[in-house]
């Protein structure tokens, strides 16, 4: 059975959305490697289970993970406790300001399931200050979309030749 590589994200305004898609075409390279994309709505317990690594892309709301990821983690936590440890993850955070506090977060809550993290989170800061640009559609720049890509790339290599 392939390893699988499961990429899990909310969006409410593209960028986190954007930042999945780049990592999952770039992980989907990996022909070894089973890449499932799915909303954090979407998911359970049963999803993690099912996967040999993950990485997490969300926005920052109010300096912390989007209400959709952390119900995804709320619902999960418990199922997949003591049942992933070891397992490698990567973040990605779509943010206005600095990102830290949803990464924090997150990194915390992988702490619990001792999962193995590969890289520093891809935090990527759209500058959005106003409630007008915050709640705007966000166009992610390529240069984002390509770190992105790096880290969805490099987690389906890992998982491919077995290093994680």
């Amino acid at each position: 059975m392939k390893p699988r590589l499961l990429i899990l994200w909310h969006s409410a305004t593209g960028a986190a959305q954007a930042l999945a898609g780049a990592a999952a075409d770039a992980a989907s390279a990996e022909p070894e490697v089973d890449t499932r994309l799915l909303r954090f709505q979407d998911a359970g317990a049963q999803d993690l289970l099912g996967a040999s690594g993950y990485l997490f892309a969300m926005p920052e709301n109010l300096a912390a993970m989007s209400g959709m990821a952390k119900d995804f983690f709320d619902r999960s936590y418990y199922g997949a406790l003591g049942r992933i440890e070891g397992r490698p993850y990567g973040t990605i955070v779509a943010a206005g300001s600095d990102g830290q506090g949803a990464a924090r977060q997150l990194a915390r809550i992988a702490q619990g399931w001792r999962l193995k993290p590969v890289a520093e989170p891809v935090i990527v800061c759209t500058h959005a200050q106003t409630p007008e640009a915050i709640l705007a559609p966000k166009v992610i720049a390529p240069e984002a979309l390509a770190r992105a890509a790096e880290l969805g790339a490099a987690l389906a290599a890992g998982l491919s030749i077995g290093v994680w």
